[in-house]
């Protein structure tokens, strides 16, 4: 029987971390006969898991959604990772999410062993996050949204651009990202035929479901990266290229990397790439900061520049 009880566990703990599993690829890896994976299965339906099978050669087992929710099995390292995102989530841009998550985490602490309460502990008065205004989404949107990436399926949805005119959009999604302040989606847009990052907050419908796709060739090797160089740039009117000579810790106390993208040239000099709908905005502010700087791009940024120097010039008095 013991036996037995720890087979179950350990079909249950496979049937967790992967979407779906073939009956031979599950007996190879519990070392016994896909009868006895077959026998297994019928067990853990009678407790309540929601387990279905698809027949034929390329069939297999994956663990569904049942009318309530079952025992989840998390090793240590999972419970501890669960524990913090739930401690920190209520800060986080997600709408309607604070209490339940409040609920999900005293849960949890409740049940967690005691070797690991010291741990969750330390990494809890560790950890602490700068409130800042965010855009909140509905936390179903994600869920939703999220489902459609894991099951390689297209979603259409009518989407506030940038001016506040709607529009019907029509893509393949393929990752959700969290900025901190706002989340992304990385799609293909069906109808442009070209990769898009789309905000979120400004999804204004369910996404319906559409057809299956096939995975493209990602845009990026790292799609977080991808992101944030498309929110610092892309969305502004220009593309500042600026040399400061200073180190880049010294350049990022002034200049978020949520905002602006930073590559230490040398142990004195940062390149800052970044995007602003102003040219007399950037160079206030790169001013202020009292570092020395060269504007590399564009040339419509060293015009307003001289503009600006010779205005304070004859503010100041000089011949």
């Amino acid at each position: 029987m013991i036996e037995t009880s720890a087979r179950l566990l350990q079909l249950l703990s496979l049937l967790q971390i992967r979407r779906e599993w073939t009956g031979s690829a599950l007996a190879e890896r519990m070392s016994v006969t896909e009868r006895t994976v077959r026998r297994d299965v019928g067990k853990l339906r009678t407790l309540g898991y929601p387990i279905n099978a698809s027949p034929g050669v390329a069939g297999g087992y994956q663990l569904g959604a049942g009318a309530e929710l079952p025992p989840l099995l998390l090793d240590d390292e999972e419970a501890l990772a669960v524990a913090l995102g739930l401690s920190t989530v209520t800060a986080g841009p997600v709408a309607g999410i604070g209490e339940a998550s409040v609920r999900a985490l005293g849960k949890l602490e409740q049940v967690l062993p005691p070797r690991l309460r010291p741990r969750f502990a330390s990494l809890k008065s560790a950890v602490s996050r700068i409130a800042a205004p965010t855009d909140a989404v509905d936390a179903q949107l994600l869920t939703k949204v999220s489902a459609a990436i894991s099951e390689r399926r297209a979603i259409g949805f009518r989407y506030r651009k940038h001016d506040g005119d709607s529009a019907p959009r029509i893509v393949e999604p393929y990752r959700l990202v969290d900025s901190g302040m706002r989340w992304y989606l990385v799609a293909f847009d069906l109808a442009q035929m070209d990769w898009r990052t789309y905000r979120m907050d400004r999804i204004l419908s369910t996404p319906s479901e559409r057809q299956r796709f096939t995975a493209r060739p990602l845009p990026a090797p790292d799609l977080a990266e991808y992101v944030h160089r498309a929110i610092t740039r892309s969305p502004y009117r220009y593309d500042l290229l600026i040399r400061l000579h200073a180190p880049a810790s010294e350049v990022a106390e002034s200049f978020s990397t949520a905002t602006a993208v930073l590559e230490a040239e040398s142990e004195s000099s940062t390149l800052m790439r970044l995007g602003w709908d102003s040219l007399v905005s950037p160079l206030a502010h790169l001013a202020q900061t009292g570092m020395r700087f060269e504007i590399l791009e564009p040339e419509a940024l060293r015009d307003q520049a001289k503009l600006m120097a010779k205005r304070l010039l004859e503010a100041a008095g000089s011949d």
